[in-house]
């Protein structure tokens, strides 16, 4: 891998890691359109997701503080509660992480169909959530928190399939508020990949080059579901996605 595509799929990955949009499938698009194949490719995708995690610390730096802070009172509180619904939502991705890999990594170099289907996918989902009538829970629920855990595991298996979208929608379609799913989902991704790309890190190196415009997509993200404009990416996802199925098969 040259530095300029080191740069450039660190710029995409940084960008897209937070939009509805996949940031693994369109690491995939770039990685055939530059001609980049093999096992590197996975492990310097796991090394960006490390410098996004640090974006998405930034922005919620205040969230995470009095988390912890509560967290450490050793009570059953507001922020003990959340921790745990956080906790529970892991489960379902680590499963995969644990006895799965393999088959998510044969998937990754499985080329654009995969990608272009997973990315139609993600419109689908987008668009549900976009049309369904909200109920507006007051809090996210212990059985909501593991649904929308069983979405982030679909989308780590699947490259294409929006990590943020999945999980977003799910909540919205759950009946839950838009700016607490947004909060959850971005707050539940921290410890998989950070404990992923531990394992990694050594091999792939990281690339903090990309934090500044990771926080930025973070938090314009927040302001876009909040506003519900998932609709426009749902458009995007669905010519992308078709544009990747018909690459493949030409």
């Amino acid at each position: 891998m040259e530095v300029w595509e080191a740069i450039v799929l660190g710029l995409v990955q940084g960008l897209t890691e937070f939009l509805p949009v996949s940031s693994s499938g369109h690491l995939q698009i770039f990685n055939t359109l530059f001609g980049l194949q093999g096992e590197e490719n996975l492990t310097f995708a796991v090394a960006v997701h490390a410098a996004t995690v640090c974006s998405t610390i930034v922005v919620f730096r205040r969230e995470l503080l009095q988390l912890i802070a509560g967290f450490f009172r050793f009570k059953w509180n507001s922020e003990t509660i959340y921790i745990s619904k956080i906790l529970l939502s892991m489960i379902p991705v680590g499963i995969v992480g644990l006895f799965f890999k393999d088959s998510v990594e044969e998937l990754f170099a499985s080329g654009l169909l995969v990608v272009g289907c997973s990315l139609i996918l993600t419109a689908i989902l987008l668009a549900f959530a976009y049309y369904a009538r909200p109920r507006l829970k007051e809090n996210i629920s212990f059985k909501d928190a593991f649904t929308i855990g069983v979405a982030q595991a679909f989308a780590a298996i699947l490259p294409g399939l929006s990590r943020s979208g999945s999980t977003i929608a799910t909540g919205l379609l759950l009946g839950d508020r838009k700016d607490q799913v947004a909060r959850f989902s971005f707050l539940m991704v921290l410890i998989p990949i950070l404990g992923e790309a531990m394992l990694d890190l050594m091999k792939g190196g990281f690339h903090p080059s990309e934090t500044g415009i990771s926080a930025f997509a973070c938090s314009w993200m927040i302001n876009i579901v909040k506003k519900g404009k998932l609709i426009y990416f749902a458009v995007y996802c669905l010519i992308v996605g078709t544009v990747s199925i018909l690459y493949s098969v030409i």
